[in-house]
């Protein structure tokens, strides 16, 4: 606590001095971190013995007008909230800083994956990407720890992942090339070997036609989107959009098909947060085992489900499947 006092300290004032008006983004809110430190801290932190927070990739050469405008937000949003508190550099140089912790943030979560807050490790974004990881990272307080989820060979490079490994390749790599700049070369997405059975159709004995899957498929991205979106709206409001995508998308999709599992997620989430446990079990076991086929061994996606079905079991009175789910 002694230790992160300055921390504290450079957002204590500035939430005293705007009360109920502080609601600066964790992005703003991580770069003012970062620009206190480098001013008390100019020589490398214990965090930057690899890689120094100003040697991180920014692609400022790829940003669409739309991410410089977005950034040019968040620089106003910096001024407007920490003026007062911080010195900062020109705004040249502000814009690449943006742009790097967009590229090298880490979104930090709980054992349940749920979101936590936004922080950056230098060290550990010197890994890259892969589909078919290597290594997982998990958080403890403010430490980042790397686990080995496959044998590596002295010299082998450490792969981790960026992104969400639930969805077909070409989800994923625009998922990639949004965020990150890039397409993934791993052999995941060169084979496409899970894309058939994470896209999987309902067996029917009049199957439905290619362009009946296209238009589900371009509706089930919209849909997503949509929720993603839906900030303001009640929790029934949400569980009905729910509810109402998983059945027009239930004549086309097979219960295991990544856009029905990410809506049956949300619902979950939903009924989690409406203490409907019942209702959020039912998702839950429809939910983990499609989700130990989709995504690699030792997933944490997985783990955190098993997570949640055996505290929902415990919460239920079902302690003998809690018991069992837990040890999973």
């Amino acid at each position: 606590q002694k230790e992160d006092w300055p921390m504290h300290k450079l957002e204590c004032s500035a939430m005293c001095a705007f009360g109920q008006n502080w609601n600066p983004s964790e992005t703003v809110r991580l770069t003012a971190r970062i620009l206190a430190k480098q001013k008390t801290h100019p020589e490398r932190t214990q965090s930057e013995k690899l890689l120094a927070v100003k040697e991180f990739e920014s692609h400022f050469d790829k940003l669409d007008n739309e991410k410089r405008e977005l950034i040019q937000n968040d620089i106003a949003a910096l001024h407007h909230f920490y003026s007062k508190h911080l010195e900062y550099p020109d705004n040249a140089a502000l814009v690449v800083l943006f742009a790097q912790v967009n590229c090298n943030g880490f979104t930090i979560e709980d054992e349940e994956l749920s979101h936590l807050g936004s922080a950056i490790f230098p060290d550990v974004a010197l890994m890259n990407h892969s589909c078919c990881p290597n290594v997982i990272v998990t958080y403890k307080g403010t430490l980042a720890e790397v686990r080995a989820v496959k044998e590596i060979e002295p010299g082998e490079e450490v792969f981790t992942s960026y992104i969400d490994l639930l969805y077909p390749t070409e989800d994923r790599n625009d998922r990639l090339r949004d965020s990150y700049f890039f397409n993934c070369d791993c052999r995941e997405c060169i084979m496409k070997e899970k894309d058939k059975e994470k896209l999987e159709i309902r067996k029917l004995n009049d199957p439905p036609s290619a362009e009946a899957v296209r238009d589900m498929i371009k509706y089930a991205r919209n849909v997503i989107e949509e929720f993603r979106r839906a900030k303001h709206y009640k929790y029934i409001e949400l569980l009905e959009i729910c509810e109402l995508s998983l059945d027009k998308m239930g004549a086309v999709f097979e219960d295991s098909n990544v856009y029905m599992l990410h809506m049956m997620y949300q619902a979950m989430g939903v009924c989690l947060y409406m203490q409907d446990w019942e209702g959020a079990l039912r998702y839950g076991q429809k939910i983990i085992r499609p989700y130990s086929k989709h995504y690699p061994s030792y997933s944490l996606n997985v783990a955190s489900m098993w997570l949640k079905l055996g505290r929902l079991y415990m919460a239920l009175e079902n302690r003998t499947a809690g018991v069992k789910a837990l040890k999973r």
